[in-house]
């Protein structure tokens, strides 16, 4: 189909998966209307400007292979991914993480998409959605109460679920003692640089405990009718409250974020009690993050509690942590493999609001649903990613899921196709290959493609 009869394709919401559908699409020469409410109007958890804000954490978590997330990376790479081009063009020391200067990544993203001629940038909020053009539903996890509306209409009344997000406070580098909190990477791995770590003594962890679990949490905001009526709300496992999880027992932190493994103390082989690690935010280390403490404590608390953090005492936060809803939907059932309404083939999800758990699992989604609009616009098939690669499997996990209780997902090797054959050598061989295969397929269909 020539460019002036192809149609234009519509993508709502300027978040990672949204950024990600609109560059590939045009990529492919199709016509992309972007659209976006930010800076009209914001979510309760966005206060930036630009495109592809990271709310939560800084990190993309891990660069190694035999890891998922790490593969998922290597994957987008190979598809030329947008958001993997700007992570690491902004990226910022993190050991053998890939974490990145959150304000260069967004300005990266945002410079490319509006300087793309065939992207057209519409600062509005949508309310409407045609389900005869083809369309790209990235609203995110905060979609608006009017575009939420209007997608229960579209797909029904029980299609759509809610759960608790969490983020971390920020610190002022500058306010951290040196003199206490030391420098080193768990177990040695990246640059020692890269994390700052507070230990603690037994004393100085049952204050900070009995503290934690006291303190007292904000108030819900009015955007969920349940917790106005008393009730707790679903919290994901994957981003659990640090006073969510001291609640479940003494020790749950000391196993968890505050665990002192592969930390030893300088000048020392012996391990503190417990440890709080903090993550550099920018490639200057003028921030740090507090690792594992995404909270819903009041700002006050939050002040009082984290400053019993030996090397924290006098600690400045650039930001607090802050809790907020997201929702998703119910995606078995209702979504194909390509992201497209099994009812309404022309429209598109993307984003955690699939059903997808994090930044890079929410940019493969973008990938894939923005291709499979832009072939749609083009007059060809959709394609399907197998479930041999990571890719794949997580648009067939949201997809096929036969769970009883939809849960969102993060990338994960329990979802990709079993490998043929049984690998020797442990966990880390068998990912190995669950990696070596996956690159292979890929480059096996961009070269069909």
């Amino acid at each position: 189909m020539s460019g002036e009869h192809m149609p234009r394709i519509r993508v709502i919401g300027a978040g990672l998966a949204g950024c990600e559908a609109a560059w590939q699409a045009a990529r492919m020469g199709v016509a992309v209307d972007l659209y976006e409410m930010k800076p009209h109007k914001y979510t309760p958890a966005h206060h930036h400007p630009g495109f592809a804000e990271l709310v939560c954490s800084n990190s993309l978590r891990s660069n190694d292979v035999s890891n998922a997330v790490g593969l998922l990376k290597a994957e987008l790479r190979e598809l030329h991914s947008l958001m993997m081009e700007a992570a690491y063009a902004t990226e910022v020391p993190a050991g053998s993480a890939l974490a990145v200067d959150r304000e260069k990544f967004s300005a990266y993203i945002t410079e490319k998409i509006k300087s793309e001629p065939l992207i057209a940038v519409h600062e509005e909020e949508v309310t409407v959605i045609d389900d005869s053009v083809i369309t790209v539903i990235a609203s995110g996890p905060l979609t608006s109460d009017a575009l939420a509306a209007e997608i229960v209409r579209l797909l029904g009344n029980d299609c759509q679920l809610y759960f608790y997000d969490a983020a971390a406070p920020i610190v002022d580098a500058a306010t951290i003692d040196t003199n206490i909190a030391y420098f080193a990477s768990r177990y040695g791995k990246g640059d020692p640089t890269d994390y700052l770590n507070c230990p603690m003594t037994k004393e100085e962890y049952d204050a900070f405990y009995n503290a934690l679990i006291g303190a007292e949490v904000a108030a819900l905001k009015s955007f969920d009718a349940k917790a106005q009526e008393g009730k707790d709300p679903k919290v994901f496992e994957g981003c659990m409250p640090i006073e969510v999880m001291a609640h479940r027992g003494y020790d749950t932190l000391r196993y968890g974020p505050m665990k002192p493994v592969g930390l030893p103390l300088p000048g020392s082989e012996k391990e503190a009690y417990a440890v709080v690690q903090l993550r550099r935010e920018n490639r200057e280390g003028s921030m740090y993050n507090l690792v594992g403490f995404q909270t819903h404590l009041t700002f006050g608390e939050q002040k009082r509690v984290f400053r019993m953090i030996p090397g924290l005492a006098n600690a400045e936060f650039f930001r607090y942590g802050v809790m907020h809803r997201n929702t998703y939907l119910r995606s078995p059932g209702i979504l194909t493999p390509q992201y497209s309404m099994k009812a309404k083939p022309m429209v598109f999800f993307a984003g955690q609001m699939t059903g997808v758990e994090g930044y890079v699992e929410s940019t493969s989604s973008g990938y894939v649903a923005g291709v499979n609009a832009a072939r749609l616009a083009r007059g060809e098939e959709k394609i399907d990613f197998p479930a041999t690669t990571e890719i794949g499997a997580l648009a067939h996990y949201i997809s096929e899921s036969t769970a009883s209780n939809f849960q969102p997902m993060n990338a994960n090797f329990g979802v990709i196709a079993p490998l043929e054959k049984r690998v020797k050598g442990g966990k880390v061989a068998r990912n190995q290959a669950y990696a070596e295969r996956s690159l292979s397929v890929l480059k096996e269909m961009l070269s069909a493609n």
